[in-house]
């Protein structure tokens, strides 16, 4: 499976990697995989690491279907780190589908060090 992560549960982190070719049904499979881990808790941050991923099979639907459902919570903050300019917009597309859902607290990046500052802060302050 093209996906991996481990949870950092002293600082309340999911750091999350997509590996390539990247499908819906590995996106759905890792948000399985991931609510059933007895170390998950949706109130933790993600950091999204999709900077190794060039190929990627996914559409503007399967955005769609993959910003009407989430495992974390609206407090949490979810970073997508990205090195392509393709991953990025559609790294904003789900950006913005999970803003008109009522889900905030997502953004893009492409500098690791600046998405784990930004999802620590949040962390520091709760």
């Amino acid at each position: 499976m093209p996906t991996a992560y481990e949870i950092d549960k002293q600082r309340r982190l999911v750091i999350s990697t997509g590996l390539e070719p990247l499908t819906l049904a590995d996106a759905l499979a890792h948000q399985d995989k991931l609510a059933r881990d007895a170390d998950f808790d949706p109130s933790f941050s993600q950091i999204l690491d999709l900077t190794r991923v060039t190929m990627i099979n996914l559409g503007a639907n399967d955005i769609r279907r993959l910003a009407q459902k989430t495992i974390f919570s609206p407090e949490s903050r979810r970073a997508i780190i990205v090195s392509s300019d393709l991953v990025y917009g559609l790294g904003r597309m789900y950006e913005i589908l999970r803003e008109i859902a009522g889900g905030g607290g997502i953004r893009v990046f492409r500098d690791f060090d600046e998405a784990l500052d930004w999802v620590l802060s949040k962390n520091l302050t709760a």
